[in-house]
């Protein structure tokens, strides 16, 4: 008794418990062996389990895969019919779908190719085109992705930055058509595109003597012609500048 007495004062520094602590230490140190035991097939278990899980995600990146090819040459032909009244109609947009690394999203790896000028080699669409050019691309990609989708607000912040003349009067058109299904708020700083909004606010930042305050007014016909003609000539109101803020907004 005394020698099973020594076992169990040994088992019980051995394991830092009671004594008394002893029996349910051996049930738990029984469950883990046979958790141990049974890991064998557990592992294959999970093993089929994975595979099954790799198998269906190679099914549906494959279809994904397929379904970003056709989406991406029906995006290319759209493209094509969008830029020409943009004043780009040489200009020639790709849409590339290269392997990539798996994840979320599929294996794909998608990038938008342009090529501005007839001969130019394609690059990337945020390294290849300019300022000017960038925005027309942008503007027509927005219209093309939502085309069939009406009812929805679209804001489009400087979206004519870099263009001008003619070029600006395109994009306005394009914007005045796209509201036809849907509000789209432009902030411009093109007289050529401000000519072409049914409304027209106009944003003012004053600056007090504790605090900064933008303001912003709603503008009637008359401060529309006034707004307008001094975007076109400056501080200095002239009646050309207001005769030419009439022809732009007759269109």
């Amino acid at each position: 008794m005394e020698d099973r007495l020594h076992a169990l004062r040994d088992l019980s520094r051995k394991h830092g418990v009671l004594p008394d602590e002893l029996p349910a230490l051996a049930e738990e140190l029984a469950g883990r062996l046979a958790t141990l035991d049974a890991s064998e097939g557990d592992l294959k278990r999970l093993a089929e389990e994975a595979q099954a899980a790799e198998a269906a995600y190679e099914a549906l990146a494959g279809a994904l895969s397929g379904a970003r090819v056709s989406a991406a040459a029906a995006l290319e032909l759209r493209m094509a019919e969008e830029l020409a009244p943009l004043k780009m109609e040489r200009a020639v947009f790709t849409v590339e779908v290269a392997p990539g690394e798996a994840g979320p999203e599929g294996r794909d790896a998608v990038t938008f190719l342009v090529a501005t000028n007839p001969g130019a080699p394609a690059g990337a669409l945020g390294k290849i085109a300019s300022g000017g050019e960038l925005s027309r691309f942008l503007l027509a990609l927005k219209v093309c992705l939502t085309k069939g989708v009406d009812g929805i607000t679209m804001i489009f912040d400087e979206i004519d930055r870099g263009v001008g003349g003619a070029t600006a009067a395109a994009v306005g058109r394009r914007l005045a058509r796209l509201a036809e299904a849907g509000q789209v708020l432009v902030v411009t700083h093109s007289p050529q595109v401000a000519a072409l909004g049914q409304h027209h606010w106009r944003v003012e930042k004053r600056q007090g003597a504790t605090e900064t305050l933008t303001n912003v007014a709603p503008l009637d016909a008359g401060a529309r012609v006034d707004e307008i003609a001094r975007m076109l000539s400056g501080d200095t109101l002239t009646e050309a500048a207001r005769e030419a803020a009439r022809a732009l907004m007759a269109g």
